[in-house]
């Protein structure tokens, strides 16, 4: 599993955080400045939950308060 800054795991986990739904993706290099993949495996996509499973588990979110 490859935890790396705009990751698949990454992505889930952030999408999680920040009360998004699941659109499981990732970013080629840098999030925002690089290439969004959405064309994904189905391995590629069970990494993308497992990091928006685990944040969801552990509760963490944005306070937008």
């Amino acid at each position: 599993m490859e935890q790396r800054h705009g990751g698949l795991y990454d992505r889930g986990s952030a999408d999680s955080y920040y009360g998004r739904p699941r659109n499981p993706h990732y970013f080629v290099g840098a999030t925002y400045t690089s290439e969004k993949i959405t064309d994904l495996t189905a391995e590629q996509i069970a990494e993308y939950n497992r990091g928006y499973d685990d944040n969801e588990a552990n509760g963490d979110k944005k306070d937008w308060g």
